[in-house]
C-alpha cells in the first residue's frame, strides 16, 4: 500500500514591502483579483496552496480562490478550474503575521505543469510580495477568479501573497532547496521561459526535484533586501515538506551591498550555514561566489569586494564544512579577467547571468555527490 505526504512543488520566499530598499514597489489591493502563474517542479495526485499574511500590519481577506492548468498568458484549461478552500469555506482570513494552507485540492499535476491561482482580496491591503518571480501575474478589478482568461487585466511580473504550492506524493520523494540569492532567483534570465539554474538543474535530476528559495538582494550575514540566509533558513528551508538536500549560493551581496564583509565574517557564516544543515540531517552544498566586477550599477563596494571573493573561494574550494562545493565561479568567468563574466554567459549588467550562463552554473553541480534518492535509487535510512 502506498503511502501519500506532501513534498514542496513550488516555493517564492518574500521581502518585507517595508524594506528601505526596494528592488520593487509595493502597491495597494481593495476589491481586485489577482491570477498568478507558477511551474511546480514536481507532480502530485492533488495539490494545496500557500497563502501568507506575513508582513502586513491587518488581517488579509480572501474573498475567494481557485487554481487551474494554465493554457497560455493568463488564461486557463477551463476545464480543470477548481475551488480552493479553507477549512472547508470558499473564503478566509489570515491574520497579520501568519501564513494559511488551504484544503487539498484534488486537481492532479505533472512535473512542470503551468499553474494559474487567482484570488481575490475584497478589503483594502498592502502586499508581501516576491520580487521577480519570472513570470508574469494580471490583476483585475472584483472578483474575476473564474473567469476563463483576464480582460481589461493590469500585467505585472511581481507575485502577491502566493508563497507555495505543495503536491501529494508517494513516499520517499526528496526535494532539494535552492536557496540563495539572485543567481537563483533568475534575474538576468529570459522572462517567462523557465531558464533559470534551478529549473535547469530540474532537468537534469533522475528523481525528486528543486524548490527555488532565491531572493534578489539577499545577503548571508545582514538583513537588508529580505531576511538574511542565517535568520531565514528554518523557515525556508528546515520548514519546506519534503526537504532532503540544500543547495546554497551565497556571497555577492554580503561584499558589494552597503559595504563589505570580511573574509573571516562570510566563512563563519558559510560554515554555521553548513552546521545548521547538518544537525537537521540534510546534506548540504555550496556554490563559489560568482564574479561581479564588471556590476554597471553605481554605488556598489566591487574595489573592496573582488578580493575578498577571491579569499572567501579559496577557503570554499578547499573546505570540508560542506559535503561538495560547485565552482560556479569558474565555470562562468572570463579566462581573461576572472573577476568578470564571460561576455557570452552575461545577463547583460555585469553581475548576473542569462540563460546560457543560468545553464552552466546547473552543470556544475555533480549529481553524484546529491543523495542517491535524486539518482533514482534508494540510499540508506538517514
Amino acid at each position: 500500500m502506498t503511502t501519500q505526504h506532501w513534498a514542496a512543488g513550488f516555493r517564492a520566499p518574500l521581502v518585507n514591502p517595508a524594506e528601505e530598499i526596494k528592488l520593487a514597489e509595493p502597491r495597494d489591493f481593495a476589491d481586485e483579483t489577482v491570477r498568478q502563474v507558477v511551474r511546480v517542479a514536481g507532480g502530485g495526485s492533488s495539490l494545496r496552496v500557500r497563502l501568507t499574511n506575513r508582513y502586513g500590519t491587518e488581517d488579509l481577506v480572501i474573498g475567494a480562490a481557485r487554481v487551474a492548468l494554465r493554457k497560455a498568458g493568463g488564461e486557463i484549461v477551463a476545464e480543470t478550474d477548481s475551488e480552493v478552500r479553507f477549512a472547508g469555506s470558499a473564503s478566509a482570513r489570515i491574520p497579520a503575521g501568519a501564513d494559511l494552507v488551504s484544503d487539498p485540492v484534488e486537481l492532479p499535476v505533472e512535473a512542470g505543469a503551468e499553474l494559474a491561482v487567482s484570488v481575490y482580496l475584497p478589503e483594502p491591503t498592502r502586499p508581501a510580495f516576491a520580487q521577480f518571480p519570472m513570470d508574469s501575474s494580471w490583476i483585475s478589478a472584483g472578483d474575476r477568479t473564474g473567469d476563463a482568461a483576464p480582460s481589461d487585466a493590469e500585467e505585472t511580473a511581481l507575485r502577491f501573497f502566493l508563497t507555495g504550492i505543495d503536491v501529494a506524493v508517494d513516499a520517499d520523494v526528496p526535494v532539494l532547496v535552492a536557496f540563495g540569492d539572485s543567481w537563483f532567483e533568475g534575474v538576468g534570465s529570459t522572462h517567462a521561459a523557465n531558464r533559470r539554474s534551478v529549473d535547469v538543474l530540474n532537468e537534469r535530476l533522475a528523481a525528486g526535484w528543486a524548490v527555488n528559495q532565491g531572493i534578489s538582494g539577499n545577503r548571508l550575514l545582514t538583513d537588508e533586501i529580505g531576511e538574511h540566509g542565517l535568520a531565514r533558513f528554518e523557515r525556508d528551508v528546515l520548514s519546506v515538506p519534503g526537504v532532503a538536500a540544500v543547495w546554497a549560493n551565497f556571497g555577492i551581496n554580503d561584499l558589494i551591498l552597503a559595504g563589505t564583509a570580511t573574509a573571516e565574517a562570510l566563512i563563519a557564516g558559510f560554515t554555521a550555514l553548513a552546521e545548521r544543515a547538518h544537525a537537521a540531517g540534510l546534506p548540504v552544498y555550496a556554490n563559489t561566489i560568482g564574479p561581479f566586477a564588471g556590476a554597471i550599477y553605481p554605488g556598489l563596494s566591487l574595489e573592496d569586494g573582488v578580493p575578498v571573493r577571491n579569499v572567501v573561494n579559496e577557503w570554499l574550494r578547499g573546505t570540508d564544512v560542506f559535503d561538495a562545493v560547485f565552482d560556479v565561479a569558474a565555470a562562468v568567468e572570463d579566462p581573461a579577467r576572472p573577476d568578470f563574466i564571460r561576455p557570452d554567459l552575461d545577463g547583460g549588467d555585469g553581475m548576473h547571468l542569462n540563460d546560457a550562463g543560468a545553464q552552466a552554473m546547473a552543470e556544475t553541480v555533480d549529481l553524484t555527490a546529491l543523495p542517491p534518492a535524486f539518482q533514482g535509487t534508494r540510499g540508506p535510512a538517514a
